[in-house]
This record gives structure tokens, C-alpha cells and sequence, in this order.
């Protein structure tokens, strides 16, 4: 569908491309990763033409069309939710307006939005409109950029369903590692310059690309001692007459070497983060507590108790009230009526990344970052920045030039350089990058506090969380352990409900659309397992090639070749494993 050949691309001083090639075949999921500033955008828009290579080219199949849904600032028209979900057709059917209806509601829009105004929308429902329309359209390939920012958990999970039985291609931007291993069947990262697919989960291509390092480095260590002795060779023999022509001979060598370059080092920042101080066993607990908005009643006679060291992760629908019980016990809102206890010696701190008005405008970004109580070390300081990606001369930044995102990730490491033993956090991997969630997840495993969390980031909450919280209509319950395990007990919880009584035309309607779901789905899987068993012979023959190299005796007369040979294959024994259990996975 498209092929990316040999494509360069800088800005200024910064090589972002240099050579970079990818193909791209209908039906691939792939996700794009790599550091922050690297040019994942960059790239996308390089494939719609919205900006010029320097060198190589793009080639698109002829009539195949995308669909580019960016990070930010969705075009706002004078269009309704609906209309805008129907923007491709100029008379839609039937058919398409209840697809379009479907999918809104699938990602959280209610039948009383359809009809309202884009310009009514905060900027995050008007991406998720905008969203709706590349899912109604149905291009040949979606080109996601963070597409999972403005979604909460419930939609998200859907959304991620969704895309599974997409019929067309996808290449997305994504910093949840649990999305990209549900949608995604290879990663493409950036490095170096260059393009390299891994076709593994991201845990896959972590260990693939960290051994691949780890040869590398060996490789150059093994040629800079080969190095080493030439040198030391030439400079006891030089002065030599006997010697002078085996001295020539390897100094001719010498400069024929191509020495090994090394990559800056791919493993992931680690940090830990300054403990605080012990609370009592209860940190924090309501009691009959009420609180609305105008009519409508939010909670009513709310009780609560948060226990010191719990890591709790608040899921639930949109508009549940999961911010509004998070803002309750960090006192950032005042309630109607009941009590809010605070615990012995409870230092509570809350991140919202919608939270203004934090931060001094006129201060550098290390200023602001060196203003909290604790008195951290300015190397210390700078090191925590850059996890969170503020780098280098990035510190020098006055705050009022910052954009939203980056004004959300210095309040949050803000919160970490000086943490109090209470965390309540409000979407905290938004605006990072997936070193930084890492980073984020690292530190928070850590921490001897309490934490609060909701977040739409499935590995987020599966790797922090040890409770869940379910809020449902002013209702909230408590589930020992992660994320998962909810979703499992939910399950439970589902299969065991009474069934509900259809009438007859509600039941042919059902299974209507059971039947064309499922033929559906068997389209899908039918195509998928024909272009895995075509991968699985490529691979196969590439393998027999490979070792038909290996058996060639010329072959060890170079190292490099040799080296380059054994990684070959290592990688395409990897590559036939994974597609060999894919292919029994689709025939199954």
C-alpha cells in the first residue's frame, strides 16, 4: 500500500531520517515508537504530503486513502457531532447513520450529543468526534497519533475492540504499551535514523532490541582490541627494517577498518524518588458525604476509607464521578454536607493535567522545578526533568512559554521531587512518552505512600494498582488487586446476572447482528491467517538462506558478515516461532 524508500529528513542541525525505509501492506498494525522529538509526527505528516523529504521517496498504491487523526486541535466546524461523524457522505443511507450512531456512542457520546454543535465541545469530545468520522469512513490506513489521550478507561477498552476487526491498515503513536500489545502486530522503531520493524509485542522488542545492543556491543569491544594490538604492533615494530613491511601491510588494514559505531544506550531511565514521611492506618475517610452540581446529585451519603499504602486505581463510565470523588479527598472542591477526616500526619498532593494557575510564568523550567520544599541536588533535579522530558537547555525554558502538555508534566515532576505520602493523580501519563510512563510506574511502585489514580493506560493501572475502585452512578466498590483481575471478576459478575427477556423481534434483531459481527470477524481472521501462512513461507525460505550462508567457508573470512549473518537468523527463528503460533491461533 505504501512503500517508504531511502527517505532523509532534518531540521537545522537534527537528522531525523537518514535512509529510512518501511513498507506498509494492507491489513499491517503496526505501532510507531521512539524518544520524544525523534520524528514519529514528523513521519505521518511526510506520508500525507504535508511535508517535503529531502531525499527519497514515498510511494502510495493508487486510490488507496488515509486517515490522520492528530495529537491536538481536531478541526472545529459548524457541523453537529452527527454530521461530523457522516462528513464523507453528502446522503448518507440508513445504514451508514446507524453505523455513524454506533460507533459515537461506543466512544461515549450520548443520543442527546448528536445533535449539538462541534463549537459546544471541549477539545476533547471534539477528537473523539473527529475520531468517529475515520471510523465511519473506513480509509485504507489510519494514521493515529496518541489517539487514546482524550479517552477514558471504558471507552478506551472499546475503542481498542474496535480496532481489532478494523478492515484496513493501521500505523499509530501510542504510550500504552497494553494498547499497542492488543492492536499491534509489530513494532516500527526509530533508530539511528532508520526504520526497524520488530514483529513482536512491545516486551518482545524491549529483550529483541537490547540483545541486539548487547552483540553490538561485544562486536565493537572484540574490534577495538583487534584495533588495540595493530596499534601496539606498528608502534614496537615501525622502527624496524625487518619488520617494515608486515608493519605496512597492517597499517594498510588499520585504515580499512570501518570501526563499529555505538548507539546512545536504549535502556530504560530509572529513578528513585525521595520517600515520605509515615502516616497512621487511616489516611483519609468520608462519612456521609453529599456532593452535586447544580441538580444533578453526584454522591449521596458517600462513605470511604483509604488505607495507608493502598495503590488504587478509580475506573467507571464517563461522567461517573470518578474526578469529583478523587477532588473530594484531596479537598480541592468543597462537599454539601457530611465529613472529610484527614488521617495522623497526612500530606496530601493532587496532579490534574486540566489543573491551572500552579506554576510561576516568569521562572526557567528548573527554577520552578527547584522552588519545592525539599532541598534537592541540581544534578538530581535535571535528571528527574529530563525523565520527563525536559532535557538539556530545555531547563532554561521560561514557564510561560510552555505548552499544555509540558506545563502538566512539570507540575507532576514537581509533585515527585518533593512527594507527599498521599498521591491523588488525575490522567498522569497523558502528555509521556513510554520511557517516561516507565519511569512514572518505576517510581510509583516504589513509593511508601498512598496513591489514588485514574488513568485510561491499561498497563498503568495493571502495574501500579493493587485495588480498584468502581464507580457507577454515585455508587462505589472496592476489588482487592489490579486492573485485570477486575476485569475478570466483572466478567464473573456479568455471566452470573439473570438473563434478560427479549421479545421475538428483539431477539432476530440480535442475532442479525451477531451474525454480521461474526461474518465479519470470520473475514477478518480468514485474511489475516492467508497473510500469515505468505509471511510464514518468506520466512522459511529467508531462514534456508541463511543457513546455506552460514555453510559457505568464505563466510568466516569476514567478522562483520559473520556477526551479521548469526543475528539474521536469531531474529527470523524469532519472527517463525511468533508467526508459527499465530497461524495455529487463526486456524483455531
Amino acid at each position: 500500500m505504501i512503500s517508504v524508500r531511502g527517505i532523509k529528513k532534518s531540521f537545522g542541525e537534527q537528522i531525523l531520517y537518514d535512509g529510512a525505509d518501511l513498507q506498509l501492506n494492507a491489513g499491517d498494525r503496526y505501532a510507531l515508537v521512539g524518544p520524544n522529538g525523534a520524528g514519529k509526527t514528523t513521519l505521518f505528516k511526510m506520508l500525507l504530503g504535508e511535508e517535503e523529504l529531502e531525499g527519497g521517496a514515498i510511494e502510495w498504491k493508487r486510490g488507496a486513502k488515509a486517515g490522520y487523526l492528530p495529537q491536538e486541535n481536531a478541526p472545529i466546524g459548524p457541523d453537529t457531532v452527527l454530521e461530523t461523524a457522516l462528513a464523507h457522505r453528502t446522503d448518507p443511507d440508513g445504514r451508514e447513520t446507524a453505523k455513524a450512531k454506533k460507533i459515537l456512542m461506543g466512544l461515549g457520546f450520548k443520543v442527546g450529543d448528536f445533535d449539538r454543535h462541534l463549537s459546544e465541545l471541549s477539545g476533547g469530545w471534539a477528537m473523539r468526534a473527529a475520531l468517529a468520522r475515520l471510523l465511519v469512513e473506513e480509509p485504507d490506513l489510519l494514521l493515529l497519533d496518541e489517539p487514546t489521550n482524550h479517552l477514558d478507561l471504558v471507552t478506551l477498552l472499546w475503542f481498542q475492540e474496535y480496532l481489532k476487526a478494523y478492515p484496513g491498515a493501521i500505523l499509530m503513536i501510542s504510550h500504552d504499551r497494553a494498547f499497542i500489545d492488543e492492536v499491534c502486530q509489530a513494532i516500527v522503531a526509530v533508530e539511528d535514523k532508520r526504520l526497524k520493524i520488530y514483529r513482536t509485542n512491545y516486551d518482545g522488542f524491549l529483550a529483541e532490541r537490547e540483545a541486539a545492543y548487547e552483540r553490538l556491543l561485544s562486536a565493537h569491544k572484540q574490534q577495538q582490541d583487534e584495533i588495540d594490538a595493530m596499534k601496539e604492533f606498528i608502534m614496537r615494530n615501525r622502527a624496524r627494517v625487518s619488520t617494515a613491511s608486515r608493519v605496512q601491510s597492517v597499517m594498510k588494514k588499520l585504515e580499512k577498518i570501518e570501526e563499529i559505531v555505538l548507539p546512545p544506550s536504549t535502556k530504560a531511565v530509572h529513578i528513585s524518588f525521595p520517600q515520605p514521611g509515615r502516616t497512621g492506618t487511616t489516611v483519609l475517610k468520608l462519612k456521609n458525604v453529599c456532593k452535586s452540581y447544580g441538580p444533578t446529585k453526584v454522591y449521596e451519603g458517600l462513605d470511604f476509607e483509604l488505607e495507608r499504602g493502598w495503590k488504587m486505581a478509580f475506573v467507571g463510565p464517563n461522567g461517573a464521578g470518578k474526578s469529583t470523588l478523587l477532588k473530594v479527598l484531596g479537598d480541592i472542591i468543597p462537599i454539601d454536607s457530611g465529613e472529610r477526616i484527614l488521617g495522623h500526619n497526612v500530606k496530601v498532593g493532587y496532579f490534574s493535567q486540566h489543573r491551572e494557575g500552579q506554576l510561576e510564568p516568569e521562572r526557567t523550567v528548573l527554577q520552578e522545578a527547584m522552588s519545592v520544599g525539599r532541598l534537592n541536588g541540581d544534578l538530581f533535579t535535571r535528571t528527574v526533568l529530563g525523565t520527563f522530558l525536559f532535557p538539556g537547555d530545555m531547563v532554561h525554558k521560561k514557564v510561560k512559554v510552555l505548552s499544555g502538555g509540558e506545563k502538566s508534566r512539570l507540575q507532576l515532576a514537581k509533585l515527585l521531587l518533593d512527594p507527599p505520602n498521599v498521591l491523588l493523580l488525575d490522567e498522569p501519563t497523558t502528555h509521556l512518552d513510554l520511557t517516561s510512563v516507565e519511569a512514572l510506574v518505576g517510581a510509583l511502585k516504589k513509593f511508601e505512600g498512598t496513591i489514588c489514580a485514574i488513568s485510561h493506560d491499561v498497563y498503568f493501572l495493571n502495574a501500579v494498582a493493587d485495588h480498584v475502585v468502581h464507580v457507577v452512578q454515585g455508587k462505589i466498590t472496592v476489588f482487592p488487586g489490579n486492573f485485570e483481575y477486575f476485569r475478570h471478576r466483572q466478567a464473573q459478575l456479568e455471566a452470573e446476572k439473570e438473563p434478560v427477556e427479549l421479545t421475538d423481534e428483539e431477539k432476530a434483531a440480535v442475532e442479525a447482528e451477531n451474525l454480521y459481527e461474526a461474518g465479519k470477524e470470520a473475514r477478518r481472521r480468514a485474511k489475516a491467517l492467508e497473510k500469515a501462512k505468505t509471511e510464514l513461507e518468506r520466512l522459511h525460505a529467508e531462514l534456508e538462506k541463511l543457513a546455506h550462508d552460514m555453510s559457505d567457508p568464505k563466510l568466516y573470512e569476514d567478522f562483520e558478515r559473520v556477526t551479521q549473518v548469526g543475528t539474521d537468523m536469531e531474529r527470523v527463528q524469532t519472527a517463525l516461532q511468533l508467526k508459527e503460533e499465530e497461524v495455529l491461533r487463526l486456524s483455531a
